[in-house]
Formats: C-alpha cells, structure tokens, sequence
C-alpha cells in the first residue's frame, strides 16, 4: 500500500492523479497528517498519553450545554436591587417596578417574581434567572415575613427533587434551584435591624447568602468601614455563616482566597445603568455635584468585587454549595420523612388473620404498593425466588 502524502509531494503524479490525492487529502483529520521536519509531535513522545485533551473535552460540552444562574434579590423598595443586576450583566435583567397608586404602594404581602434572560458573551450562553421579593421589609408588622421566601426555596428544592425521583428522568434536569441570595442592607450606618438578623439567620441555612450594603455612595469611607466591621461582628454573635463558608474551603489556597472576601463582606456596593463620559472613557456612574461616582472604580465602591464574586471566580463553587450541601441537606430529611412515614403504615398495618388450621393468611401478591413506591419484602422475596 501507498502512503498518503500531500499532492504537492508529488511531482512524478500526474495533473488527473494530483487531483485526486487533493480531494483525498482535504479529508484527512488535521491531527493526522505528517508534519515537517523539525516540528515537535506527541507521537514521538511515547511518554504522551492525552490526558490534557480532557479540559478540551469539557469545555466543547461546556459550551454546547450553556450554563444556569439562579439569584434572588432581597431588601426593602428603594434600595436599588434592579438597579443592582442591571449593573452586574449589563442588560435589562431585572425590570423597575411601574409606580402603583397610593393605595397600593406597599404590597400587602411578599410577592415572588421571577425573570429569565438567555445571555450570550463571546460564545458562551447562560440563561440568568433573577427572583425579585417586593414587599420585603415594607410592613409595619414584619413577622415572619421571610417565611414565603423560605417557601419558595424550599419548593425549588422539592420540584429538582421529584424530577430526580422519577423512573423515566430527564437526561437534563432544569434547576431552578436558588444558587445566591443577594441581602440588601439599608445604609444606616449604625447596626442590623432585627428583620436583618433573623432573616439571615434563617436563610443562611437553606442557601448562600451574600449580603451587601446598598446605595454605599450615602456613607463616608470612614462610616462605611465602621459599618462593615460592625455587621461582621453582629454576623460573628449570631452565628449567621454567610459565602463563602468557612468550613466548605477545600485546601489551603481557597482558604486564603475566600479569607480575604470574608474580610471585605458586606460589599458596599453602587448600582447605576447611566453612562458617563470620564477623561474620555465611558463609565456607569451616578453624577452629582460634586463629581461622578464610577461604579467599576475599587476606590469608589466595592461592585467590581461583588461581581468577581457572583460570576467571575466562585459563581461554579456557588452553584456546588446548592447541590451538595443546601439541596442535599434538604434531599436528605426528605427521603428520611418517606422512610418514617413508610414504617409508621407497616407499624399500623392489622396482623394477619388465621385460617382456620391456624396458619397465618397471607397476603396475596400485587397487594397495592406503599406510600413511597416500594414494594412490601415478601413481594420482593417472591420476584427474587
């Protein structure tokens, strides 16, 4: 057999023989065909194996597949949480609420919105979810109002779960879980309220909290460093655990990351989609009389760090806390209520009457399952058989 070599070794073929070793030619893989004197291959290497290929591999299925973002904004009106995500993605994300009348201003109870947005950049595409809460906080009486928010985490988990639990699942499993709860903090500069601290509290539990202090621009430097350091010791008493957790840092070099993010927490952040022009640049940034605030600038404010955080170095880690300790968490005394509920109905099953030579009756075969699906032991004893 003849070995393939480009048409334009050839010179003995003739023009209709060139031809053809052209059209064959142009289909052969690039990474099969000889290269040049000099060049360094792998296949020299006998050492080579191709495990770095893998990273390639992934990326391709990466990019084929996309990626999901759930965020959920929370704080009072008029903190600038829309404001906020229209800054992080620089799109219309998260809509304004139209001005209601007077008499509906303030919602009577907490209203759950969620909007989705497919985002694509350079290629890569992720359909961004943002879950808006108003009503939060803008009640004279707010007891237990975090208890709908609490709920529609909570039901986000159950409906991942029963597509998990289903016989025929869905190669992808949509997640519209919660990955990153955003908690807007009102620019007192004194303390947290109570709302502030039971809500925190509480949530912290079922989903990761990344709490900021908004419209920062209101603060001096000095009242806004005595304001972290104050929240950061109220989160210390109370035993709130905000992103990035201490205790989920896997070596020693994300310890060392994520130890000075816990340093800069809360995020004293400013949200503008406005443009202005800055020494001939264009920037987002609020104007005012005495200069222009640039939301991008670290010595103004701390969004830029807020963003790394959120998409650019730990949005994936984010997204794995949800799944392997928040839902999984949730997954678990989930599957422990069924198996108790499972055993209370084998408990309060009647005993099995005698016949009349005295022998237990038993139970005829395709009896109806129980509450979880399984069938009773003697049934699985008999397929077993």
């Amino acid at each position: 057999q003849e070995t393939l070599s480009p048409p334009t070794m050839r010179k003995s073929c003739c023009c209709k023989h060139k031809q053809a070793h052209l059209a064959l030619w142009s289909c052969v893989p690039h990474h099969l065909t000889p290269q040049g004197k000099g060049e360094k291959t792998h296949g020299s290497d006998f050492s080579y194996v191709g495990i770095d290929a893998i990273l390639e591999q992934m990326r391709r299925k990466a990019m084929k597949q996309g990626f999901e973002l759930n965020i959920m904004v929370v704080g009072q009106s008029g903190l600038g949480k829309s404001t906020l995500m229209n800054t992080l993605f620089k799109s219309k994300v998260s809509r304004k609420s139209v001005q209601p009348n007077p008499e509906e201003r303030i919602p009577k109870t907490i209203e759950i919105k969620s909007i989705s947005h497919d985002i694509e950049e350079k290629g890569v595409r992720m359909k961004l979810t943002v879950i808006d809460t108003p009503g939060f906080g803008d009640q004279i009486n707010n007891e237990n109002c975090w208890q709908p928010i609490m709920k529609f985490i909570n039901d986000q988990y159950e409906a991942y779960l029963q597509e998990e639990v289903n016989i025929n699942r869905k190669k992808r499993i949509p997640d519209s879980r919660v990955h990153c709860c955003i908690y807007f903090i009102p620019p007192t500069g004194h303390c947290l309220r109570p709302l502030d601290v039971e809500f925190m509290r509480r949530l912290s539990k079922v989903v990761n909290i990344v709490p900021v202090i908004a419209k920062a621009d209101t603060l001096t430097l000095e009242e806004r460093d005595d304001f972290k350091e104050t929240i950061r010791e109220e989160l210390r008493a109370n035993g709130i655990d905000v992103y990035p957790q201490k205790e989920f840092d896997e070596d020693a070099d994300d310890r060392k990351i994520n130890d000075k993010i816990r340093e800069m927490i809360p995020f004293a952040v400013v949200g503008s989609d406005q443009e202005y022009q800055v020494n001939g640049k264009k920037i987002l940034g609020r104007k005012t009389k005495w200069g222009t605030i640039e939301v991008e600038n670290i010595a103004h404010c701390e969004f830029a760090y807020l963003r790394d955080l959120l998409i650019r170095t730990h949005m994936e880690n984010i997204k794995d806390i949800t799944g392997s300790i928040h839902y999984e968490t949730y997954r678990v005394r989930r599957l422990n209520e069924s198996n108790g509920h499972f055993v209370s109905q084998q408990c309060e099953r009647p005993a099995a009457q005698p016949k009349a030579n005295g022998q237990p009756e038993e139970q005829q075969p395709g009896g109806p399952p129980q509450a979880n699906g399984v069938a009773a032991p003697h049934e699985a004893r008999s397929h077993e058989m």
